[in-house]
């Protein structure tokens, strides 16, 4: 069964039950309104500070966009990317593409052009969804992208170089497209990377999303009463697959376009949120806010708010503490997971087992966990040995696409080796203890070394550096380059930053030290040494301030 027969499943029963909507906390603040206010005056809907979807006219957009790509010669398997902002057109789109028996190409909306360019070109992209976000990026590839025949452009004010989702999907029908999908067709290319640079494309089929919204829903019971607040972007497997288990029971959804704490608190309270889904800066900068004023829960109501639950990188045992302070009826989860594994759930927490906050869990719903030693042997619960996470299930990848090689390193036996080193306590609980690979994972999103290193080797004073990730406090790690100059040819750290400001500012090494960059006999930077003697260095720091 595929994902999309929720959805039309949904148009039949819930027709007129709100399933989408956007809100977007800067428009009402720049117009000085509120939402109701300037609703009542704004005639651009793509201009107001809340819109929604009932679940039929979901279905009916998701329906029309299949029915476009099918006229302008999509066939199965066609590659269609999508690249926006989150916003209320994005899942319809989504559910279009694969209603149309396309695989969905998702992008990550922080991509430089040149990356963008590469991605498209990686996955054989032949149609591109975009936002106004990117015209300025797609315009600068519009020339170096021939396969990619189609562009679509959702939005006010359509380039002359796109055809324009929003007048073009009008025009076709909203009946069901005829086109057959099972579990064994292909659905969506998600991308990821290790530290050699560009990302590598992950090719799921449809039983890998009906895995992630079976186990999501099974993990946090959603119901169709239940109103999920989704703020991370909706290209990462994490936000999207969460939303699925409100998917399979028709529950509500409200994507927040901004991560402030006044504005997830506000929205949460105004459109009566009941699942929240976090990354620990954003639960963090909640707490500080509570703590030094700039919030007064008493203006909010929050009783319906029931389980806040955090992904994408390590959880602070301390931070849940804090948490249930000021939340103490909350229920709390985590989930482990990665791109080549669907997302979230692999590995579960269970909000029953707060007592193991700062474990990953055990093997989530439908799924099978592995710790394995270097010589293929398992890891006993309780031992203190470290081995590599295994994971098993219909929700891992069908392979990276176009690289047999890389796939044939992590895939074996019907196994996916994560790359994560863990431990099983006595209890059976997982815990993550290290990576084998170099990312630096901030604030939820990785960051690859390789990458930011090639361009500060680019600086002529620069002889060599190292880009490792440092602990923080607020977003798990920051990236650290450790610059060692050339003789004669120093510079301080605020031309150093200047010099790097050309980069993308997620991309921007946020420490740096001036030291020499150890290598081994072999040429390798000796990155565990640099972890050792600088990331226990800033550890007794920020205890000595805590």
């Amino acid at each position: 069964m595929p994902i999309t027969d929720f959805l039309t499943r949904n148009a039949r029963m819930y027709p007129e039950d709100v399933a989408l909507v956007e809100v977007n906390p800067e428009i009402r603040e720049r117009r000085g309104k509120t939402w109701r206010e300037y609703d009542l005056v704004e005639t651009n809907p793509t201009h107001r500070y809340r819109r929604e979807l009932n679940w039929k006219v979901f279905n009916d957009r998701a329906n029309r966009f299949a029915h476009l790509l099918l006229d302008a010669g999509v066939k199965r398997d066609t590659k269609v990317a999508i690249l926006m902002m989150n916003c209320l057109e994005w899942l319809p789109v989504y559910m279009g593409v694969l209603k149309s028996g396309a695989i969905a190409v998702p992008l990550n909306y922080r991509y430089t052009a040149e990356e963008i360019k590469y991605c498209l070109d990686l996955a054989d992209v032949e149609v591109l969804v975009f936002g106004p976000e990117f015209i300025g990026r797609i315009e600068e590839i519009a020339d170096q992208i021939p396969r990619v025949r189609n562009l679509y452009f959702v939005g006010e004010d359509c380039p002359t170089f796109a055809d324009s989702y929003n007048i073009r999907v009008g025009h076709f029908t909203a009946e069901e497209p005829a086109i057959d999908i099972t579990d064994d067709d292909l659905a969506a290319i998600y991308f990821s990377s290790g530290t050699t640079g560009f990302p590598k494309a992950i090719l799921h089929k449809h039983r890998s999303l009906m895995r992630a919204a079976i186990t999501e829903q099974k993990h946090h019971g959603q119901t169709h009463q239940d109103n999920f607040l989704c703020i991370p972007p909706l290209y990462h497997v994490g936000a999207k697959m969460h939303w699925m288990g409100g998917l399979t029971v028709g529950a509500k959804a409200v994507i927040l376009r901004g991560v402030r704490p006044d504005w997830i608190l506000r929205t949460a309270s105004e459109e009566q949120c009941t699942i929240v889904w976090l990354l620990v800066p954003w639960a963090q900068d909640i707490l500080d806010a509570i703590e030094d004023g700039t919030v007064d829960l008493d203006d909010y109501k929050l009783d319906q708010w029931r389980l806040m639950h955090i992904g994408a990188q390590p959880v602070p045992p301390s931070l849940i503490k804090r948490w249930h302070k000021y939340f103490p009826h909350h229920q709390y989860d985590t989930n482990y997971g990665l791109s080549e594994g669907i997302g979230p759930g692999s590995v579960h927490l269970g909000v029953e087992n707060i007592d193991h906050v700062g474990a990953i869990g055990k093997a989530g719903y439908g799924w099978q966990t592995e710790v394995r030693k270097g010589d293929g042997t398992l890891v006993e619960p309780g031992s203190g040995e470290v081995g590599e996470l295994c994971l098993k299930g219909d929700g891992i990848m069908e392979c990276y696409y176009k690289n047999p090689e890389a796939t044939a390193e992590v895939l074996r036996d019907g196994w996916l080796y994560t790359g994560d080193m863990a431990e099983i306590d006595k209890d059976g609980f997982i815990w993550l203890v290290d990576r084998k690979k170099d990312v630096i994972v901030m604030g939820g999103e990785n960051l690859y070394p390789v990458q930011i290193e090639d361009f500060i080797h680019t600086n002529p004073a620069v002889k060599d550096v190292a880009v490792i990730g440092l602990p923080d406090a607020r977003l798990g790690e920051i990236p650290c380059a450790i610059v060692e100059f050339k003789p004669d040819m120093e510079q301080t750290e605020d031309e150093m930053r200047a010099f790097c400001s050309k980069m993308p500012r997620y991309k921007r090494p946020r420490k740096y030290i001036f030291a020499d960059v150890p290598r081994n006999a072999t040429g390798k930077i000796e990155k565990p040494l640099l972890r050792e003697r600088y990331g226990a260095e800033r550890l007794v720091k920020q205890e000595v301030s805590e």
